[in-house]
């Protein structure tokens, strides 16, 4: 193809796990080609110098070595050459995420950021792709899996694969391996599901089903009448493991990973909590497909991937579709109401449960995710909010309000297809399509809802108070109330596990731990005597009173120390979720609200 950038990828060395990358240039820069790998990839903000990964890196000019001179952490440039210039390189891949690559006899994977060099100046050419398959019979029956369009490819078929630009070809990553594989239709839209990694009698055909209901919905919601999904195919590639869960989304496909126990199996009756967590983790990845693929915030239109790129936004792009993914589990059917409503009870526990809400505001909190939320250490309850949760009752707050101020006649949902057709719909158009900056969003959520909310967002988003969410709730005849608790001590702390060992994670901030001395990362020896293991805390303190006085042994490093610990009550809210079928009324916002 003529002025494309031509590049291959090849499994090299499965026991190393090392990926082994061209790029052909026809015609590089006069002055000297510079290259660049991103530092990040979108919809994980932080700096993750995937550059380090690279092992090897050469480069060759008419049969000639050319010499190439390192710019910094990320880049380099080529001598000058009058001949199509080739770089060769390798990339070790064995980090187990969404994020970035894998490899080894079992699959490969592979984020576009982390092993295609950006050619610097060239980023709108075509970029061809030849994904090659690895050497060996074991490998013969090897397929891959991603939403780049062929070019002399078959579909789920090792071949070349072209993207329109650099940005496309980043964001469709590619699962490589035996897969499993199941398929179905939303609204027209091929949709296929894939799964790499052990997962014996998975229910493939209830999977599919629940998949199809909830991507219906979705399209739906986003365009009412035709019904037209902004992609031709859409992928959702996981990878099953023991213990894991995460996602991260892509312009017509999502990389997941998952624990195996959460997938539903043939002949299973009911929900499970684990499936419902994962069609969860779908579904928010799904939407995001309209949410921060399409409609973007400003400043990432275009992307900056060599360093941070900051945004206040992130509680609309996160928080938002925090909030909707659960609520089309509930409107598609898959989950019923007294389910979705559990869902929300522990989101709004969750937020309850940290100090840190009451020091920095959801837009801080966007806004510094670079530094605090994706870097997050033992003190973040008591630090930081989280853009997600809190962001997603934001927007549970607003959709009420609106809902209830208009008599019904407009919601949330109106305010996303309003940022949809405006911002969204044309954003990959052959004319482009440009972000949505803080003011353009406020003014568009008052425009479309007539109300004026300046005020009240200033007090949600700029603001650290908690939302009066029990009344906003009660129109709908749904009731927000404190538990009344057992009375219990506690140490005010979270654990984790290391090894047999109970180590402290977080230390609440006032908490009976926090007040005696101990820290995030020591490890509990004994409670008067008695050995504390990973698994026995909570049987030993059972043995107490709210007042009474213990010692504590934890190591801290190396160092044995002694505290002593006056137990205290949790006075951390329990909040829980009713509803009531009367006034009817009520029972109707509700259902208005929580179907279709």
């Amino acid at each position: 193809m003529k002025n494309a950038l031509h590049y291959t990828i090849i499994p090299k060395d499965l026991s190393g796990h090392l990926f082994e990358i061209s790029v052909t240039v026809e015609t590089p820069a006069d002055e000297g080609q510079v290259f660049a790998l991103p530092a990040w990839i979108p919809g994980s903000y932080m700096i993750r110098e995937f550059a380090r990964n690279i092992v090897q890196i050469s480069a060759e000019s008419g049969g000639k070595k050319v010499a190439l001179t390192k710019l910094d952490k990320h880049s380099w440039q080529a001598a000058p050459c009058s001949k199509p210039l080739t770089l060769r390189y390798q990339v070790y891949a064995w980090d187990l995420s969404v994020r970035a690559a894998h490899l080894d006899q079992t699959h490969g994977f592979f984020n576009g950021t982390s092993v295609f060099l950006q050619v610097l100046g060239q980023e709108d050419a075509k970029h061809v792709v030849d994904i090659v398959r690895p050497e060996g019979v074991a490998y013969r029956d090897w397929r891959v899996a991603t939403t780049l369009p062929e070019l002399k490819a078959k579909r789920y078929g090792f071949g070349t694969y072209v993207a329109a630009n650099y940005d496309e070809l980043i964001d469709h990553p590619v699962e490589m391996g035996s897969f499993e594989l199941g398929s179905f239709k939303a609204h027209g839209t091929q949709h296929d599901v894939v799964f790499t990694g052990r997962v014996p009698n998975l229910d493939m055909a209830r999977l599919t089903a629940d998949l199809k209901k909830i991507c219906e919905t979705q399209i739906a919601f986003f365009e009412p009448e035709s019904k037209r999904a902004p992609m031709k195919r859409y992928v959702f590639m996981t990878m099953a493991v023991g213990d894991g869960y995460g996602g991260l989304e892509h312009r017509a496909s999502t990389a997941l990973i998952c624990a195996r126990a959460d997938l539903p199996v043939k002949g299973q009756k009911g929900m499970s909590d684990g499936y419902r967590t994962f069609l969860g983790l779908c579904s928010h990845e799904y939407f995001h497909t309209w949410n921060v693929k399409r409609i973007k915030p400003a400043n990432f239109a275009p992307y900056d991937l060599r360093s941070e790129t900051y945004t206040p936004l992130l509680w609309v792009f996160e928080g938002f579709t925090s909030y909707f993914d659960d609520l089309m589990l509930v409107r598609s059917g898959v989950i019923d109401q007294a389910a979705y409503f559990k869902l929300v009870e522990k989101t709004v526990n969750a937020v309850l449960r940290g100090s840190g809400r009451h020091k920095q505001s959801i837009a801080e909190s966007s806004f510094d995710a670079w530094t605090k939320y994706y870097r997050q250490d033992e003190n973040a309850p008591n630090a930081i909010v989280s853009y997600y949760t809190k962001g997603s009752l934001v927007a549970l707050a607003l959709d009420l309000t609106i809902r209830d101020e208009t008599k019904g006649k407009k919601s949330l949902d109106d305010v996303m297809r309003a940022l949809w057709t405006t911002y969204g719909r044309d954003f990959y158009s052959a004319n482009g399509g440009r972000g949505v900056s803080e003011a353009e969003l406020e003014a568009l959520i008052e425009s479309v809802s007539g109300l004026k909310l300046k005020r009240t967002l200033d007090r949600w988003v700029r603001g650290t108070v908690d939302l009066s969410l029990a009344s906003l709730l009660k129109p709908f005849g749904i009731a927000l109330d404190e538990i009344t608790k057992e009375v219990k001590p506690s140490l005010g702390i979270r654990t984790s596990r290391e090894g047999n060992d109970c180590k402290l994670a977080n230390v609440y901030e006032g908490g009976a731990a926090h007040r005696s001395g101990l820290s995030g990362g020591d490890l509990l020896v004994a409670v008067d005597g008695l050995r504390v293991s990973a698994t026995n805390l909570d049987n030993l303190l059972a043995r107490y009173r709210v007042g009474d006085v213990v010692t504590v042994y934890a190591f801290r490093r190396d160092e044995l120390l002694q505290f002593q610990l006056c137990l205290i009550a949790d006075e951390t809210p329990q909040m829980e979720l009713s509803t009531e079928m009367k006034p009817v009324t009520a029972v109707r916002s509700r259902n208005a609200w929580l179907t279709k």
